[in-house]
């Protein structure tokens, strides 16, 4: 059974941008994973960072099981996910124990730090997945499976200067948008946590809001998530693309394999 691996910085970010695309993979006969590397100790302005911590822990596991999903325990804190040589060999683990041939991550530049190292961090520990002198930690054979990445939208679908970005592809999510709904409704402290630090009235409308609007860019689907697929090399055959290959018709790609401005 092919294996897909979404890694994130926080627990609900899989399920705001990544979570329908997953669904659909689990359909199509995919084991599907996911792995946020922070804990979520922040978030909260009510309690502290052990309470906040384990109550975003739980919630993580609970939106994981909505998704039929595995998951992976976080080994980092907010606002200190570095791109070190610690937290990659223990991501680098991850990615031996999974063996996943498609990993979805945030994309290279985004709002925030946390997302932008996890990227960078995803990418090695994938591009390191059959280099038998790279040693993780803990120590994990290598494999010779092909790994193919995709990129998710950025946050509020604009790069860090507010301009806007289109997606090079597109999944149609339509089907599955109840049940992603369903599984960040899991993270509910964050309903308090977002609409304090981010005026963000209602997380659940805000994902609802944002589907729609990747639905209207791909001008074909109604709820989608966007992607854009990183470069072949090193990591996977130039035409590599199991997301087309696994979701069929529920695919689109534009024009583009790179933003749009």
């Amino acid at each position: 059974m092919p294996a897909a691996i979404a890694i994130a910085a926080h627990p609900d970010d899989i399920e705001f941008r990544m979570a329908g695309t997953l669904l659909l993979l689990r359909e199509a006969g995919w084991e599907i994973h996911c792995l946020n590397l922070s804990a979520g100790n922040c978030g909260s302005a009510r309690s502290g960072p052990a309470e906040t911590a384990r109550r975003r822990r739980a919630e993580a596991k609970e939106a994981a099981t909505i998704l039929g999903a595995h998951w992976h325990p976080p080994f980092c804190r907010d606002l200190e996910i570095f791109y070190d040589l610690r937290t990659l060999r223990r991501l680098a683990a991850v990615i031996r124990e999974v063996r996943p041939s498609l990993v979805l991550t945030h994309p290279p530049v985004d709002y925030m730090e946390d997302h932008t190292a996890t990227c960078r961090l995803a990418v090695t520990a994938a591009f390191t997945h059959g280099m038998p002198n790279f040693r993780s930690t803990p120590v994990r054979p290598v494999n010779d499976v092909e790994v193919t990445l995709y990129h998710c939208t950025p946050h509020g679908l604009v790069d860090p200067l507010r301009r806007p970005v289109a997606p090079a592809a597109f999944v149609d999510t339509t089907s599955v948008h109840a049940t992603k709904l369903a599984a960040l409704a899991a993270h509910k402290s964050q309903q308090d946590w977002l609409d304090v630090s981010q005026g963000m009235n209602s997380y659940i409308k805000a994902a609802d809001d944002e589907s729609l609007a990747v639905g209207r860019m791909s001008e074909k689907f109604r709820h989608a998530e966007g992607w854009w697929r990183h470069s072949h090399m090193g990591f996977c055959a130039e035409e590599a693309d199991p997301l087309r290959e696994a979701l069929g018709g529920r695919f689109f790609a534009g024009e583009s394999s790179s933003p749009r401005r």
